[in-house]
């Protein structure tokens, strides 16, 4: 590794070897190669003087690319499509003259920003599925533990945490639908020439408007697409780099929302992030298990977030066929939008993998708080018992406010049950309170919606991408 200049965290600390090679020049520069025998053997097919040896020679080619050959052409002419032109050339002396023919630089370079998007979608959508089929996993292991539910960060009536668990998983299967509608959408520019008209294919067929019709749809069958934008500028608009770049924002909300989850229950000792035998918490404090990987969740979901105003302005700005004001900002917040979700989606797997629950101090907290929220049926067995309802509701008002007291100011125990007990107006023995205070019996239709939410909606996912499961997440640091 170099250490005298600037390195991509990105490439060296977060994003997997096979993102990253998604988006490498070798990537980027073979599929170029792909594309120019693409266009070549459909010209040929349509009638063009293009010979079969010509294609041969191209295809021998493919893949062992001349880089210094590309990269001395390209300090002479400073255009980096018409340096590896003439490098490809170089190697295929049959075929140099009908490299690129009829093309503009965005035959080569937009084309394969489209392929390059799509494989890194495909590889996103197989992580995104692996963290949900963990996380469903986890929500049916614990469908039924009760926990406190918090609202405003409030105690609040109970849930279970599998059903929060649930919660996270809906997030993700939104994005997942987000994801492969976008997926769905990905078409190919074609070739259409410096301003989208396929001038120059009229020039070469001779205005034969029937065989024009048939280039692109024969290009994108040959890349393994289904069709071509129908009409564009020079370039593929640009609002399809904001679709893919928002998909990825809207999986890194959802892996920040998780996240921050588990923070907030780490620090309540309910839950744990995994935390390796030797790692160090803390460079002070010897004790400290802190939360690490879902702080660098957070932080790059961050980053992946604010990144998607990129393509979205860029967007807004184009001006009318093309300018080239995109190319410097496109080179930068796609491949790093993608790289930072990647290195999201494994800390993600990494985290709900190794996620430890605490049931004892989760019991220890919701029995803190159950006397409060069983205040309700403690009432309704009062007016059984033959109290006056109003009466009743005003004694509980006073009696709350009266053990929130000695919880916050004494700092002792929740001692409702006791005073309640205590009061002949309620008619109920300690023994009869009890009875109430098992905290399944608040946790509402918890373990059914887990059910019937994995049932319906997750596990036929699951099955129908089931060869793309079993992912394992390796954390670099």
């Amino acid at each position: 590794m170099s250490t005298d200049r600037y390195q991509s965290p990105l490439s060296e600390r977060y994003a997997s070897k096979e993102m990253q090679y998604i988006f490498s020049p070798d990537k980027k520069f073979r599929t170029w190669r792909k594309l120019w025998i693409a266009l070549a053997e459909t010209e040929k097919e349509l009638g063009l003087p293009i010979t079969q040896e010509q294609i041969d020679e191209l295809k021998e080619h493919a893949d062992d690319i001349n880089y210094d050959v590309a990269k001395a052409r390209e300090k002479e002419v400073r255009h980096d499509v018409m340096s590896h032109v003439y490098a490809y050339g170089v190697q295929c002396p049959k075929a140099k003259g009908i490299i690129h023919l009829g093309a503009t630089s965005c035959y080569v370079g937009d084309n394969t920003d489209i392929i390059v998007m799509t494989e890194a979608l495909q590889l996103v959508k197989k992580k995104l599925l692996n963290v949900m089929k963990e996380l469903a996993d986890f929500a049916d292991q614990y469908k039924e533990l009760p926990t406190l539910a918090f609202t405003h960060f409030q105690p609040a009536q109970p849930t279970t945490v599998g059903k929060r668990a649930a919660l996270w998983l809906q997030e993700f299967y939104l994005d997942f639908e987000d994801l492969n509608y976008v997926l769905s959408t990905m078409k190919l520019l074609g070739s259409k020439g410096t301003t989208g008209t396929q001038a120059s294919f009229l020039e070469l067929f001779d205005g034969d408007q029937e065989k024009i019709d048939k280039i692109d749809p024969m290009i994108a069958e040959k890349m393994g697409f289904k069709e071509c934008v129908p009409v564009s500028g020079q370039t593929y608009s640009r609002k399809m780099d904001t679709r893919v770049l928002n998909v990825l924002a809207g999986i890194a909300a959802s892996a920040t929302k998780m996240s921050n989850d588990i923070r907030l229950l780490q620090h309540l000792k309910e839950v744990e992030e995994p935390f390796e035998k030797s790692q160090i918490g803390s460079s002070a404090m010897a004790y400290k298990r802190n939360p690490m990987r879902s702080e660098r969740i957070a932080s790059l979901s961050r980053y992946v977030m604010v990144d998607a105003l990129n393509p979205a302005i860029t967007s807004a700005t184009q001006w009318f066929e093309r300018t080239l004001d995109d190319s410097a900002n496109k080179r930068l917040s796609i491949p790093e939008g993608f790289l930072a979700i990647d290195g999201i989606l494994d800390l993600c797997l990494n985290v709900v993998d190794g996620l430890v629950v605490y049931p004892k101090v989760i019991e220890k907290h919701i029995m803190s708080e159950l006397p409060f929220m069983a205040t309700e049926n403690i009432m309704m067995d009062a007016v059984k018992a033959g109290g006056d309802r109003q009466e009743l509701h005003e004694k509980i008002r006073t009696l709350s406010m009266e053990a929130g007291k000695t919880v916050k100011v004494e700092g002792k125990e929740n001692n409702l049950l006791q005073l309640i007990a205590e009061d002949p107006a309620f008619n109920l023995s300690a023994e009869d309170l009890q009875k109430t205070m098992d905290p399944k019996k608040y946790v509402g239709r918890s373990k059914e919606q887990v059910d019937a939410f994995l049932k319906k909606c997750i596990r036929p996912l699951l099955e129908e991408n089931k060869e793309l499961l079993g992912v394992k997440a390796v954390i670099n640091v």
